[in-house]
């Protein structure tokens, strides 16, 4: 079987780092031809503190900055972003390795934790040591924003257009986190629906407008995907009043909403949504 060849990647293209070109056959209606084809990019990127390895993610590599960030926020390694204190990216020929140094206590505590888990597309926390590891209790979020059903409709319609590697590869998914009103402020892509909420993370951190969780609490986040539990936690630690997926949530999805304080709506599609939980705070 002959291999795709690939093609040099026109570098004007700004996302020429995480899309191949590639040549294949296509089928189609009893016809045979060479046609060119985007494929996005999945590598193998280690978090790795203070010197030592704490989990290997494939991820999509772009973003990367703001992925480790949110990951380490999203994850409870960190509880602020002050406490990050360097953060350097090597290419390996294996992948990709985000050193970072943290604070004392935050090593101390990742020590303790002793969890080390791989990633893989669609899997969130694998490798756990234990199941109290994996099923985090999320902290309520200590207010209770109200949304309007038109700022669901307005996230989901701006959506497909700023997803560009979607466009290109059908490939990834996408993350936004929205304005009260339905505005995306930030959206960030990958092949894992998790890492592309952590890098929403990390690139809010970044935006004084958006770096302190009580200028987050009136924001919420809309993903291209299902929303599985460890979408809630994420969303959670974000302190984001509101979790929307295109697609349906998961049972324990709907239980660590609730737990969390969190709206948590499903199937949002154009003129259509689900609300789950906290459905008095959500209004014509």
């Amino acid at each position: 079987m002959k291999m795709p060849q690939e093609k040099p990647v026109d570098l004007s293209n700004p996302d020429h780092t995480v899309v191949s070109a590639v040549d294949l056959q296509e089928w189609r209606n009893g016809d045979v031809q060479t046609v060119t084809d985007q494929l996005i990019e999945e590598t193998a990127v280690a978090l790795v503190y203070n010197g030592i390895s704490h989990v290997v993610m494939m991820a999509t590599p772009s973003n990367l900055e703001a992925f480790a960030l949110g990951f380490s926020l999203s994850e409870g390694i960190l509880d602020q972003p002050e406490q990050l204190y360097e953060l350097d990216i090597h290419y390996r020929e294996q992948g990709i390795e985000i050193a970072m140094q943290i604070s004392p206590e935050c090593f101390v505590r990742l020590k303790q934790s002793r969890r080390n888990m791989t990633g893989r597309t669609g899997c969130g926390l694998c490798g756990s040591e234990s199941l109290e590891q994996v099923i985090r209790q999320p902290e309520p979020l200590a207010v209770s924003p109200t949304y309007q059903h038109q700022a669901i409709e307005n996230a989901v319609r701006q959506l497909e257009s700023q997803q560009p590697l979607q466009q290109i590869t059908g490939a990834v998914h996408g993350a936004a986190l929205c304005s009260n009103i339905g505005d995306i402020q930030i959206l960030c892509e990958d092949i894992g629906r998790h890492n592309a909420l952590d890098k929403v993370y990390g690139e809010a951190c970044k935006r004084a407008d958006l770096k302190d969780k009580q200028k987050r609490a009136d924001c919420f986040v809309l993903i291209s995907s299902r929303a599985s539990y460890e979408l809630v936690l994420k969303a959670a630690a974000m302190g984001v009043g509101m979790l929307v997926a295109v697609s349906a949530p998961t049972n324990l999805a709907v239980q660590l909403s609730e737990q969390a304080n969190i709206i948590l709506v499903g199937f949002a599609r154009d003129g259509r949504h689900l609300v789950y939980t906290c459905t008095n705070r959500i209004f014509q």
